[in-house]
């Protein structure tokens, strides 16, 4: 029995996007990035969060009534909450009649979430599949993290964590004998550059990176191909490079950039910082693929 308590704001089931087979994929609350193409928001902060949807909110008003620290105000535009006065005690959620107030976040203790995961545990069996840890950044909790996947590892379970890297070093390497596969994402080469789109250095990225293989944990790269930002020829040449002196065996795919997120930004009153930015021409992304095959390193792209 595990009392170890983690907080997460998605437990996703029938997931096929997350490693092989049929998955269950975990959604870990808190980033150290702040990465300009994030789609999911709602998985930086690491503590629960109100979100807002306009969408349906009927203007009621009853949520500011509740509100204890005068956080929520209506006016023409809409229903607006004030960040640094909300004490997210929960109040408002509760009395939203058309739910357009809610809760992302919750934490629950490594045996709730085994329990939610073990349902499925034939499908995982029969199709290859497992259980997958992501984020928001699963090592920003490694305790649980950790805990969690041993659990799922002791029941016969095939365990993926999908990681953009930046964590304890010493921390992954406590995780890495319950991990069976890793699926890692490379963002730029560039230091200084990675600094500007990520708010930190990938020195401690490429630094966990070279740990796990040395470990012989089987590990994929992921690469998002961001139009204008890592996606010239010299950028992704670098990947690359850097992929293939590790070693020629570890497959890559590039995820292109996509739109979908936007609307979290709104949710949770942030402003999304790449604007009209549209995702890459097949062009692109066939050229990039093109990139990786001339060093002999195996490339997909992933839809």
């Amino acid at each position: 029995m595990s009392t170890i308590k983690g907080t997460i704001f998605n437990i996703q089931r029938y997931s096929i996007d997350d490693g092989p087979g049929i998955r269950s994929t975990v959604f870990m609350k808190g980033c150290p990035l702040r990465c300009l193409w994030c789609s999911n928001p709602e998985s930086q902060k690491p503590w629960p969060e109100v979100t807002h949807r306009d969408s349906v909110c009927n203007k009621c008003g009853r949520c500011i009534e509740v509100c204890d620290t005068k956080a929520i105000s209506l006016d023409g535009q809409g229903v607006h909450i004030d960040r640094e006065s909300c004490a997210g005690c929960g109040k408002c959620v509760e009395v939203c009649i058309p739910e357009a107030l809610r809760f992302i976040g919750r934490e629950m203790s490594v045996d709730e979430v085994f329990d939610e995961l073990v349902r499925d545990i034939d499908y995982y069996r029969d199709s290859g599949g497992g259980v997958t840890v992501s984020g928001g950044e699963l090592l920003f909790q490694p305790e649980f993290t950790t805990a969690l996947l041993k659990r799922c590892q002791d029941a016969g379970m095939h365990t993926c964590i999908d990681t953009t890297g930046y964590g304890d070093t010493a921390a992954l390497e406590r995780m890495l004998p319950h991990t069976s596969l890793v699926l890692f994402d490379i963002k730029h080469m560039d230091p200084v550059k990675h600094k500007e789109l990520t708010g930190h250095s990938n020195e401690l990225i490429l630094q966990n990176l070279k740990l796990i293989v040395s470990r012989g944990v089987p590990v994929v790269v992921r690469v998002p191909v961001i139009p204008g930002v890592n996606d010239s020829d010299q950028g992704i040449t670098a990947i690359a490079r850097a992929v293939a002196g590790l070693s020629k065996s570890i497959p890559v795919n590039l995820l292109p950039y996509h739109r979908f997120g936007m609307g979290k930004y709104k949710m949770l009153d942030q402003q999304y910082k790449l604007g009209e930015l549209v995702p890459p021409t097949s062009e692109k992304l066939e050229g990039a693929k093109q990139i990786f095959e001339s060093l002999g390193l195996h490339c997909e792209i992933v839809l």
